[in-house]
């Protein structure tokens, strides 16, 4: 069992270090507004990815991944809210993603204009994922197939998606700290105003690539 579970461990390490748009929210706020928004942001993904688990182990995340029409509707409304994103990037480059031109209250290590930014930066992590449904295609068509033999299914799909939602806290998490130690470098002007016009353009990008894909 140990044997299969570090196997398992492994893929989804792989999975997790790819570049999607969880890393391109992430570089958005902890640019923007600093490490503790963009912990807090990384924090909201951990939360959707614990939210689609819950729902996989349950077998409700079956039953969209099932559903065309529901899987549909999902799709798009994550869709949007990835090109929202992007587009208040490209509308305010170089500015804070609540409109705050200065930054004001986003020095490193601060989470932003207190709570409410700090709420904003939890809700956008969270929303992103949960409004992905390729999480619950994902998570009900391959745990199954890593999950270590000698447990319950339920067991086992659980024990995945915990393992899978510590490697992103911890991958997205350091990718935090190393934007925060060159945060004088990307909140020069013209570097963070550079900065959101690619976010941007990668946000919306994953917006357009999710809408259009088959599953």
């Amino acid at each position: 069992m140990l044997t299969q579970l570090a196997a398992a461990t492994g893929v989804l390490a792989l999975l997790t270090l790819v570049p999607g748009p969880d890393m391109a929210i992430v570089t958005r706020r902890a640019v923007s507004r600093g490490r503790a928004d963009g912990l807090r942001t990384v924090g909201g993904i951990a939360a959707g990815l614990l939210l689609w688990g819950a729902l996989t182990v349950a077998g409700l995340a079956a039953l969209l991944a099932a559903s065309a029409e529901v899987y549909l509707v999902v799709k798009l409304a994550g869709a949007a809210y990835l090109c929202f994103l992007g587009v208040q990037s490209l509308r305010r480059p170089g500015g804070g993603p609540e409109g705050d031109p200065e930054g004001a209250g986003s020095g490193a290590g601060s989470g932003g204009n207190g709570s409410s930014g700090s709420g904003s930066a939890w809700r956008t992590g969270l929303v992103s994922n949960a409004l992905n449904p390729k999480i619950a295609v994902f998570y009900t068509g391959l745990l199954p197939t890593l999950a270590p033999p000698g447990l319950r299914p339920a067991a086992g799909m659980a024990l995945l998606v915990l393992v899978h939602v510590l490697l992103t806290l911890l991958w997205l998490s350091a990718y935090v700290y190393v934007l925060s130690h060159a945060r004088r470098f990307f909140t020069r002007p013209r570097v963070r105003r550079a900065m959101d016009r690619v976010t941007g353009v990668v946000l919306i990008g994953f917006g357009v690539r999710v809408a259009t894909s088959a599953t």
